[in-house]
């Protein structure tokens, strides 16, 4: 499951490519490939937590594990590169919002992936740039011409062929990765207000620490409670590994994300994020023999164009802008 460090100022589409660009100047190759890097390690998150899952590791301790991890990887980091941690009241509180966001759309993504394929899970996830793109204009107005909005109203079309045959398949749980989106919409309205005053890694640190304040405790004191996904076991074996894998791979990849976007236009980069899900299917086939049905492939399909063309809008549409704030000529 992704997990962006900040977004395009105002994009609405793949909100992972979320870092602002520092270089003084785009090195663009290396900028593609570490962003193809993240659309391979991504998806490892994935498998990691559905081995786990599936080994019988409880979704709240998967969770979990992820921000145990990653906070242990990437304060040394932030350490290291002497990133400033210290953030004003009001960044604190987004932060655990933020947080707390991420720890639900975690749970939700492993409840889902538990049972589901990787790709059907991931195809579903990827309605949320459409969510928030709706949200950008509910809640701040901004500007979202009727292609836009057809392209959303398409896109939607294309996740419900990949919710549809996994509900019959899978029941209600299919909804989860649906709860996923949408509460990643929100986390990426959150993210993008603290990446006007907070460094792309102090934010992740932060979001990781949080995290483990978040979800520990909650499985400590549900450990005897009614819900079995809440409880918590001992790791034996491989277990260990995938659990370590899912905040492994969860630094990992977007740690190439953040240098990528660095290096190179998020404008450039975020067509290159639907090749996540080509990975997805991949591994998916490899690892668990997991193979989309022509339903599933069609939404799929549905999904990654309907996104590329709100890319492709958005491109035109900052073009325009741009043009109509240059200076005039003489």
């Amino acid at each position: 499951m992704p997990n962006p460090p900040a977004a395009f100022a105002h994009s609405t589409v793949a909100p992972e490519l979320a870092v602002p660009t520092h270089a003084a100047g785009d090195r663009i190759l290396p900028g593609i490939l570490l962003m193809l890097a993240f659309c391979v390690l991504a998806p490892l998150l994935d498998v990691s937590s559905k081995l786990a899952a599936e080994g019988g590791i409880p979704v709240g301790q998967i969770t979990a594990a992820r921000f145990v991890v990653q906070c242990a990887l990437i304060l040394p980091v932030a350490w290291l590169m002497r990133v400033p941690m210290r953030v004003s009241p009001r960044a604190l509180a987004l932060s655990a919002l933020r947080a707390a966001l991420l720890v639900f759309s975690t749970f939700a993504f492993v409840s889902g992936v538990a049972v589901m394929p990787l790709a059907d899970a991931l195809a579903i996830v990827f309605v949320e740039p459409f969510i928030l793109l709706i949200l950008g204009y509910i809640l701040f107005g901004e500007q979202v011409g009727p292609r836009r909005i057809v392209a959303c109203l398409v896109g939607f079309g294309g996740a419900l062929f990949v919710i549809q045959p996994s509900l019959t398949a899978f029941g209600l749980i299919a909804l989860w990765p649906l709860a996923t989106a949408f509460s990643f919409a929100f986390y990426m309205l959150v993210t993008r207000e603290l990446s006007k005053v907070m460094h792309p890694v102090a934010m992740q640190a932060h979001t990781s620490w949080i995290g483990v304040l978040i979800s520990v405790p909650v499985l400590w004191f549900m450990q005897e409670g009614p819900i079995p996904a809440l409880h918590s076991v001992m790791p034996e074996g491989w277990q260990w590994l995938w659990l370590f894998g899912v905040g492994f791979w969860a630094a990992a990849s977007h740690g190439c994300m953040t240098q990528a976007l660095a290096w190179a236009p998020a404008a450039t980069l975020a067509p290159l994020h639907y090749f996540e899900i080509v990975i997805a299917v991949i591994l998916g086939y490899l690892i668990f023999d997991d193979l989309p049905n022509e339903m599933t492939f069609t939404g799929i399909a549905i999904v990654v164009g309907s996104g590329l063309y709100i890319i492709y809008r958005e491109r035109l549409t900052h073009r325009t802008q741009a043009k109509t704030a240059l200076p005039p000529t003489l």
